[in-house]
Parts: C-alpha cells; structure tokens; sequence
C-alpha cells in the first residue's frame, strides 16, 4: 500500500471513529417497534419459554431486555424465536448472529438476503444464514447438524435486515434528529432434521417451514403489521 492510500484510509477511520464521540448520551428515546412479547401460539405451534443464557446477561446491559421462545408442533419440529431489545446507551449493541454464533460452536456456511411475502401483499426482508457445527451422539460418533436463521431489525421508523444500514440509521438518528429509535433484533431459526431425525425436513423444506412461521409470527409482534418498510409515524 502506498504511502498516500495508507494515509485516506487512516482519515477515513478516524472520521469513522471519531463519530462515535458526537453520538449524545441523553438521546430522545423513540417507542419501540414490536410488542416485547411472543404469543403462545401462532397458528398450529405453540411456544415455551427459553432461558437467557448466563453469558447474555454478563455480556450486555443490565436494561436490555429479552424475549424468547421455542416453538413445537404435533410432529416434533421446533423453531427458536428470541426478540433482543438492547439498552438505551449508545454504547450498547446489538449482538447479530455473524458474532454470536461462532461463539456458540456454529459456523456460517453461507449469508443470503430473502424477500417473505406477507398476508398484506408486502414483503418481510430478512438475512438467511445457513450454519453448520458438529455434534457428538452418544456412540462416540460425530454429525453434522445444519441450521437456518432468519434475522431482521426493528426501528420505529425503518425496519432492516442489514446490520450496516441499521447501524448508519442509528448514528444518523442521533446525530442529526437527536433521538434513539431503540433498534430491535428479531432471530428466527431451525435445525435442518433431514438424516436426524424420522421424517425430518431438508434444507428446502426448512426454509418453507420458517417462512411460513415468519409470515403467521410477523403481525403478532409488529406494532405495524402492514407496514413492514418503513413504519410507524410519530405523532
């Protein structure tokens, strides 16, 4: 790299670095986007509650707030749901998949963006991340168990399934407008069971299952359900 190119970049990250510091503390915060509850059914699945892992709760603000559920249905197959509503404080984030779950012994095959058509004739984006990790069983063989996880966030006037484009609204918000949206983080996911379990769904049919779900699960926690561009007016 040369000198001069050395130099730009350097700027360029100091500029980027350096915004953080104008971010104010004592933003306006907006209401949030999503009902902080899951239903207990949505249409034939019904959910239980899940435990927040001790590592979440060291890990990030005491004022962030959780809600989880897995989902069964008659025949056996699950989908989580976790619904992450970080702190007010700038400095806290939110924790994306891309970084949880390596942590958590996955690896991300593959990112993809998809459109879930809604009931409303709108579209949900969302990004679909196919993971791997392997799996002792108790004979003392290993397996490889294969995950899909829908993702997207939440604003209170713009949803987004990119984390860059969520991060730019968020410092553009508080810089410019002066307030904080308080950004929701909305995971949805399930193992792929073909060659796991009896009758278990491939990579195919997984994704129909979730988008099915997704699309039944949407208007049951947005506080706009028709709207899944863009979103609520203020007043």
């Amino acid at each position: 790299m040369t000198p001069t190119r050395l130099l730009i970049l350097l700027l360029v990250l100091g500029a980027g670095f350096s915004a953080i510091f104008f971010l104010p503390t004592t933003a306006q915060t907006q209401p949030v986007g999503v009902k902080l509850a899951l239903p207990q059914f949505v249409g034939k699945w019904y959910g239980t509650d899940q435990k927040i892992s001790d590592l979440e709760l060291t890990m990030l603000a005491g004022d962030t707030e959780f809600a989880r559920k897995l989902y069964t249905d008659a025949a056996g197959n699950a989908i989580f749901v976790s619904i992450v509503l970080p702190g007010a404080h700038p400095d806290n984030s939110i924790p994306r998949p891309e970084r949880c779950l390596p942590a958590q012994g996955w690896t991300i095959a593959d990112s993809t963006r998809l459109q879930i058509p809604l009931a409303s004739g709108k579209k949900l984006g969302v990004t679909r991340l196919h993971d791997v990790r392997q799996v002792p069983l108790r004979n003392g063989d290993v397996i490889s168990l294969y995950n899909l996880n829908y993702y997207w966030f939440i604003g209170f006037h713009h949803l987004t399934a990119s984390h860059l484009e969520r991060t730019s609204l968020d410092v553009q918000d508080r810089v410019l407008k002066g307030y904080n949206q308080r950004w929701v983080y909305v995971t949805v996911a399930a193992d792929i069971t073909k060659n796991v379990m009896r009758f278990g769904h491939s990579e195919a049919e997984t994704d129909t299952m979730l988008q099915d779900f997704v699309r039944q699960l949407y208007p049951e926690i947005s506080k706009s359900p028709n709207d899944p561009a863009g979103v609520a007016k203020s007043k």
